[in-house]
């Protein structure tokens, strides 16, 4: 209901500013050209000082009502993820300072030197002190703003500790895949040739390869708290985009060219139910990148455990391996074997 009214007091606002403009309109026919320039000047130089002062309520109020429906109130999920944010607020409060200067500038300058008998403007063409000063001074700040944004990007894109946890994610049309290396700590060769080959090797793992035979496939991300992750991150058709909001990190996923980045998670996904309020929290994976009718659609799950549940879950996961071979599943073996060893027995008990 109050977005009701505040739609209806912003109609009724510009209603009356219509009708103002309307009213000057037949009083300049009545008085004459010049009368009624002035006095439109003068209404407009007040309506400049109501919309600046109604602009900035505006932008405080939206600012107090939107703010806590952010995520910046949760604070980064990630280590490094606290240096993005660092960094955004330095650049809000640096051009927001800036914005807020030059609009009350701008505005109150309307107002101030509108149009009056005697009073002549000044013609003020060019200045080179000025305009080195407005060029130079937000050319400064712009590139330490780059600076930081670069040093921030290639820390994030820089080679990972050496005790990373490594998840490759692939990103189709419309769902992502996660591939963990197994005990040997190192993933399989992949070639694209190989998609479907055999049946279900969807991320085209290179099963020939003694590397990729403990390698696990997922749907789901599962990291430990407080531990480098390593994502090597690739896309089977089109471009798409890793968005990991909650860590404040993103990478493009590129067909043919596989991107790198890497944080350390700071929170559980349960401590990030409680620092939420949401029991129903989790963190997610959306693609960041338009690519096609289902993109709304492409969503995945990170769950973030301590180290003993990350292990617990890793070693509940059979190898894809095994599952495209599954006559070469030990477990498929000892049930093969003790199948045939329980026959003779039967036989032997028939007898007797």
């Amino acid at each position: 209901m109050s977005m009701f009214y505040s739609i209806a007091i912003v109609v009724m606002i510009f209603v009356v500013i219509f009708q103002i403009a309307k009213a000057s309109e037949y009083v300049s026919i009545l008085k004459g050209e010049q009368k009624s320039r002035k006095q439109n000047n003068k209404i407009n130089a007040f309506l400049m000082i109501a919309f600046l002062i109604v602009g900035l309520w505006g932008a405080w109020y939206c600012n107090n009502l939107y703010y806590s429906k952010t995520l910046f109130p949760q604070g980064s999920a990630s280590v490094e993820g606290e240096k993005i944010d660092l960094m955004l607020y330095i650049t809000l409060s640096v051009t927001g300072t800036v914005f807020v200067i030059t609009q009350v500038l701008l505005f109150w300058f309307a107002f101030k030197y509108q149009e009056r008998d005697g009073q002549k403007a000044f013609y003020f063409p060019h200045n080179n002190k000025l305009e080195l000063l407005w060029t130079t001074v937000p050319a400064i700040f712009l590139t330490i703003l780059v600076v930081f944004g670069l040093k921030y990007w290639f820390k994030m894109t820089s080679p990972a500790p050496s005790d990373a946890v490594v998840v490759e994610i692939t990103g189709h049309q419309f769902a992502w895949e996660m591939r963990y290396p197994g005990k040997d700590g190192k993933l399989g060769k992949k070639n694209y040739k190989l998609y479907n080959q055999p049946s279900g090797n969807t991320l085209g793992v290179d099963f020939e390869d003694p590397e990729s035979w403990d390698d696990l496939h997922t749907t789901e991300m599962h990291l430990p708290v407080g531990k480098p992750v390593k994502l090597v991150i690739n896309a089977m058709d089109v471009i798409h985009d890793v968005g990991l909001s909650h860590f404040r990190m993103k990478m493009d996923a590129v067909p043919g060219i596989p991107t790198t980045m890497w944080f350390t998670p700071k929170y559980t996904t349960e401590e990030m139910k409680k620092r939420t309020g949401n029991p129903n929290f989790v963190y997610e994976i959306s693609c960041d990148q338009m690519c096609g009718k289902g993109h709304f659609s492409m969503r995945g799950v990170i769950v973030v455990e301590n180290e003993a549940d990350y292990n617990k879950w890793l070693a509940s996961q059979k190898p894809e391996y095994f599952t495209m071979y599954p006559e070469k599943d030990p477990e498929h073996q000892t049930k093969a074997t003790d199948s045939t060893m329980a026959k003779p027995m039967a036989s032997v008990a028939t007898i007797n």
